[in-house]
């Protein structure tokens, strides 16, 4: 259990790494918020979904999927409270602020899908 969450958290790193320096290499214009702290917000997120849902999966098998749903909104409740102020305040933001905002997250929401995935398929 302790190996593969390793294994995931290394790979949820270099997936951080590698995503955070491309899309900062390609972004030419500037943010109204801090890109490194949303795919940092994502990247914690991730390991620490992925952790507790293998931790309900070796003790209760049948509940993990339900683990994994509450970690879910945990999540986009947690990045409500912590991102509040600059990404929901009143100012608007642009097209390309709000597809930036995006990447990351659909990028480690699909990565944790895939690991969780194959956790909940080796029954």
């Amino acid at each position: 259990m302790i190996k593969r969450i390793v294994i995931v958290a290394a790979l949820f790193l270099l997936l951080f790494g590698v995503s955070y320096g491309i899309h900062n290499a390609i972004l030419s214009s500037n943010l109204s918020y801090s890109l490194l702290n949303v795919y940092l917000f994502f990247a914690i997120s991730a390991v620490l979904v992925y952790a507790t849902v293998e931790g309900v999966f070796s003790k209760l098998p049948n509940q993990a999927g339900y683990a994994y749903l509450m970690m879910m909104c945990l999540k986009i409740g947690a990045f409500v409270l912590i991102f509040q102020k600059s990404i929901f305040s009143e100012v608007v933001l642009s097209r390309v602020e709000r597809v930036n905002l995006v990447v990351p997250l659909f990028l480690f929401l699909i990565a944790e899908a895939i690991v969780v995935g194959k956790l909940l398929n080796d029954k």
